[in-house]
């Protein structure tokens, strides 16, 4: 979910602090609809990522994910016909790992089904959304499981350098966008209109934001257009980053444990939305190029339809592993409920695999072709 224009911001690091996820009840994540689902989550294993979460860029190209379409994808999502699973790996699979707890329950059940079920071989490999991109160029990955868009890192590494390919949709519908706590809303029920987000801006100001309402983000190469959103909205606002998806996380949590007003960039799928069911604040509404240009951008986020990528090396393998991740394809909430095993549940992301996978045998049966 990470940028290279306005999509990513360069690293900061402030006054928020990395908390542990805690505690969540249920894992199926919905979000008020002033706006719509919200999304994202935080990796096992650390690594400078996206959206955590979360997201990339807009405008539809080839391999990325769109908001009104999905790509032509070389994967069973795109077909509806599962891929047959034959043969042996002869080479190690090496998968990113994306900085957010949507992206760790991805990897972790492929992860599971490629070693006990195929006797592959995966080295996981924990990177930041655009240095996975780079890696198929150099040699040091085969599959990012998760991606939020990226246009422009397709354009390089699909179409031109044709080191990766579409390997198909995930089965999960992302959105990205500025959201407020129960408690918020509480205090300024007008706020889920754009419009009237300065005439409460300085209800939102910290030390950290200059005087202007605080715009709160999660890690900074996480996919946002926020800056530029702030600018072009005339809106007195300033964007601060938490850090982390969880350090973003506890920001909400504390919002509504203490009543105090937050507003903040999120997304989904997200299983913490199920602990703070959070109310995304109606920006302009996305139309197809209102994004193009990063600069310019005043426009909403659009919707992702979240695809995996993979190097075009293990493509055309014939390896058995290319053929599964290729069929993988599951919904926001098997998504969700996995990485609430993995945060609110405290379970590993293997166990955590595991106990899903034990529970959809039709599922995982048809991603290997049986």
């Amino acid at each position: 979910m990470s940028n290279t224009t306005s999509k990513t911001v360069k690293r900061m690091g402030i006054g928020l602090t990395a908390f542990a996820l805690l505690v969540s009840s249920a894992c199926a994540a919905k979000v008020n609809q002033a706006g719509g689902d919200s999304t994202t989550a935080a990796a096992t294993s650390p690594a400078a990522a996206a959206s955590g979460a979360a997201p990339a860029s807009s405008t539809a190209a080839s391999g990325g994910a769109s908001a009104s379409s999905s790509p032509a994808a070389s994967g069973a999502a795109s077909t509806g016909k599962m891929l047959p699973v034959t043969g042996t790996c002869s080479a190690p699979v090496n998968l990113a790992m994306n900085d957010w707890v949507g992206y760790t329950a991805d990897a972790a059940v492929v992860t599971y089904i490629l070693e006990n079920d195929l006797k592959c071989k995966v080295n996981q490999k924990a990177l930041a959304e655009q240095l996975s991109w780079q890696g198929f160029a150099s040699g040091q990955i085969d599959v990012i499981m998760e991606n939020w868009g990226h246009e422009d890192l397709a354009a390089k590494y699909i179409t031109q350098q044709k080191v990766a390919v579409d390997a198909g949709l995930t089965g999960n519908l992302g959105q990205i966008g500025w959201y407020v706590t129960p408690a918020t809303l509480k205090m300024f029920p007008d706020i889920t209109n754009w419009q009237n987000l300065n005439k409460y801006a300085s209800k939102f100001a910290t030390s950290e934001s200059g005087g202007k309402g605080q715009l709160l983000d999660g890690d900074p190469s996480f996919v946002t257009n926020d800056e530029a959103l702030v600018a072009n909205l005339k809106l007195n606002y300033k964007v601060v980053y938490a850090g982390s998806e969880a350090a973003l996380i506890q920001a909400f949590r504390n919002s509504q444990k203490n009543n105090t007003p937050v507003l903040g960039y999120f997304y989904s799928p997200q299983w913490f939305l199920s602990e703070v069911p959070l109310t995304k604040i109606n920006l302009p509404k996305w139309t197809q190029g209102c994004d193009s240009n990063p600069k310019t951008v005043a426009c909403d986020y659009p919707n992702y339809n979240l695809n995996k990528i993979m190097s075009t090396k293990l493509a055309n393998s014939g390896s058995p592993a290319a053929a599964l991740i290729k069929n993988f394809n599951w919904t926001n909430d098997d998504q969700n409920l996995v990485a609430k095993y993995i945060t609110a549940d405290k379970m590993t992301p293997e166990a955590a695999a595991k106990k899903w996978i034990d529970a959809n045998p039709a599922k995982v049966n048809a991603w290997l072709g049986k």
